[in-house]
């Protein structure tokens, strides 16, 4: 049963803020092709943990919004997927 993130943990997640109780990030990439990459790469490890976003992709732009609704709150769980999100973010634009 994932526990309730706590506030170390969600000061260590930067670039994540707290919208309509969940933990919202826009990811802008270089065009499209770059963000469906992004979303194919966040596919594959949300399908490994069994935690899966909420989310948009218009253009370059893609919308994440993570929440548990088994617990009906922002867990633990949410903020692994969101540290693996930005991992996945800042390799692919740091590339070289």
């Amino acid at each position: 049963m994932p526990t309730p993130i706590d506030q170390q943990t969600l000061e260590q997640l930067q670039d994540w803020t707290i919208l309509d109780e969940k933990l919202h990030r826009v990811f802008i990439l270089d065009n499209f092709v770059q963000a469906f990459g992004f979303m194919t790469q966040v596919a594959i490890v949300a399908e490994k943990m069994n935690h899966h976003p909420e989310w948009s992709n218009v253009y370059k732009t893609v919308r994440v919004d993570l929440t548990t609704h088994s617990e009906g709150c922002i867990t633990q769980l949410d903020a692994e997927l969101a540290a693996k999100m930005d991992d996945i973010f800042h390799k692919m634009n740091h590339k070289g």
